[in-house]
C-alpha cells in the first residue's frame, strides 16, 4: 500500500479511535453521571472522599468531568475545600482507567499487550504513589489547601475564559449521530464504542508499524520524545488542546504497543498529561468567580506538580511495577481484567460502604 494512502488511512483510524473514546465516556455518563454527582456531594470523611473520587471518575471516564463537577459543587456551597481536595486526589487515580481499558484492546497479541499494558499502568502506579505520599501530608498539614488558597487569593479578581477544543469540535457530530442512532442507549453506545476501539487499535498498530520506518521513527524518538522534559511538555500541551488526559495517554498506549516508543519515554509524557488535565477545572473555577472553587482547582494543579517533584527521582519504581504487572498479565489474561474491576470499582465501592 502506498505510504500516502496508508497515512490517510491512519488519520481515519485515529478519528475512529477518538470517537470511540468520546463515545465510551458518554455511555458511562448515561450510567453514572447522576450517581457520581450524588456521591460527590455526600462525603464528609476524607478517606471516603478519596475513594469517591476514584469511583466517580471511573464511572464517567473523565477526571475533567469529575473535577469540574467538584469545582461547581464548591462554588455552589455543597462542598467545602477540605472535603473537595481528597475527591480531586481520587479522580487522578480514576482517570487512568481509560488508557488501561485501551491497552486491553491488544490482549490477543502478547508482545504488543505486554508493552501496551505496562504503558497504561505506569500512569496508575505514579498516581497511586503520589496519593500515598501526599494524602497523609494533606491530612496532617493541609499542604494543598494552604498553598492553593494562597494562589487563589492572588487571582481573586480574575474572570473566566473559554478554551477552544478543536478535537472535540471534530468528533462531537459523529458521537451525537451515533448517540441518536442508538436511541440514547448507554448499553448500545458502550458496545459500539468498544467495537470501534478494538478495530481502530488493531489497524492503528498495523499502520504505525508500516509507516514508522526511518524518518518517522526518528522523528518520534529523536525529536518529540528525545528528552524527558520535552516529552513532559508535549503531554501537557496535547492535553490542554484536547482537554482530556484520557485521550492523550490512551493515544500513547498503542504507540508503545507497536514498539515505536519505550515505557521510559512515555512516562514523562503521562506526567505532562496529568498537569494538562487540570486546565479544564481551572477554567470552570475561573468562570464561577468563586475563590473557594479556584482554590480547589489550584489544589488539583499543585497535587500533580508536587507529585512529579516527589516521585521523579523514584521513577524506577512505577516503571518496574508496571513492567512486572504486564509480565504477569501476559501469563494470565484474567489478571488485567481483574485488575481493572478490583482497583477501579470493587475496592472503592467496598471502602466507601465500609467507612461511609
Amino acid at each position: 500500500m502506498p505510504r500516502l494512502l496508508r497515512f490517510f488511512l491512519l488519520l481515519g483510524l485515529l478519528y475512529i479511535f477518538f470517537v470511540s473514546i468520546s463515545l465510551m465516556g458518554d455511555s458511562f455518563k448515561f450510567f453514572g453521571k447522576d450517581f457520581a454527582e450524588k456521591l460527590l456531594s455526600t462525603t464528609s470523611n476524607p478517606f471516603v472522599g478519596l475513594f469517591i473520587g476514584v469511583l466517580a471518575t471511573s464511572l464517567v471516564q473523565s477526571s475533567s468531568t469529575v473535577t469540574s463537577m467538584t469545582v461547581g459543587l464548591v462554588a455552589g456551597g455543597a462542598l467545602d475545600v477540605t472535603r473537595a481536595i481528597p475527591i480531586i486526589m481520587g479522580s487522578n487515580i480514576g482517570t487512568s482507567v481509560t488508557n488501561t481499558l485501551v491497552s486491553v484492546g491488544h490482549i490477543s497479541r502478547s508482545g504488543e499487550f505486554k508493552r501496551a499494558f505496562a504503558a497504561a499502568t505506569v500512569h496508575d502506579f505514579f498516581n497511586l504513589m503520589t496519593v500515598l505520599v501526599l494524602f497523609p501530608l494533606q491530612l496532617t498539614t493541609n499542604i494543598l489547601g494552604t498553598s492553593s488558597s494562597f494562589l487563589a487569593h492572588q487571582l481573586k479578581e480574575s474572570g473566566g475564559l473559554e478554551l477552544i477544543n478543536p478535537l472535540k469540535t471534530i468528533v462531537t457530530p459523529t458521537v451525537h449521530l451515533i448517540t441518536d442512532l442508538t436511541s440514547h442507549s448507554g448499553t448500545v453506545m458502550l458496545i459500539v464504542s468498544i467495537s470501534f476501539l478494538f478495530i481502530a487499535l488493531r489497524y492503528i498498530v498495523v499502520n504505525l508499524k508500516a509507516l514508522v520506518i526511518g524518518k518517522i521513527e526518528a522523528f518520534f524518538d529523536k525529536t518529540l520524545f528525545k528528552t524527558a522534559v520535552r516529552a513532559l511538555f508535549l503531554g501537557l500541551i496535547c492535553t490542554v488542546l484536547v482537554q482530556s488526559s484520557s485521550i492523550t495517554t490512551s493515544l500513547a498506549v498503542p504507540m508503545v504497543g507497536a514498539g515505536i516508543l519505550t515505557l521510559r519515554q512515555i512516562f514523562p509524557f503521562t506526567l505532562g498529561a496529568n498537569i494538562g488535565t487540570t486546565v479544564t477545572a481551572m477554567l470552570a473555577a475561573l468562570v464561577t468567580a468563586s475563590e473557594a472553587a479556584v482554590t480547589v482547582a489550584f489544589a488539583h494543579l499543585l497535587f500533580n506538580i508536587f507529585g512529579i517533584l516527589i516521585i521523579w527521582n523514584f521513577r524506577a519504581i512505577p516503571i518496574y511495577l508496571a513492567q512486572s504487572l504486564a509480565e504477569w498479565s501476559v501469563r494470565s489474561k484474567l489478571i488485567p481484567l481483574l485488575y481493572i474491576v478490583v482497583v477501579f470499582f470493587l475496592i472503592p465501592i467496598f471502602l466507601i460502604t465500609l467507612i461511609g
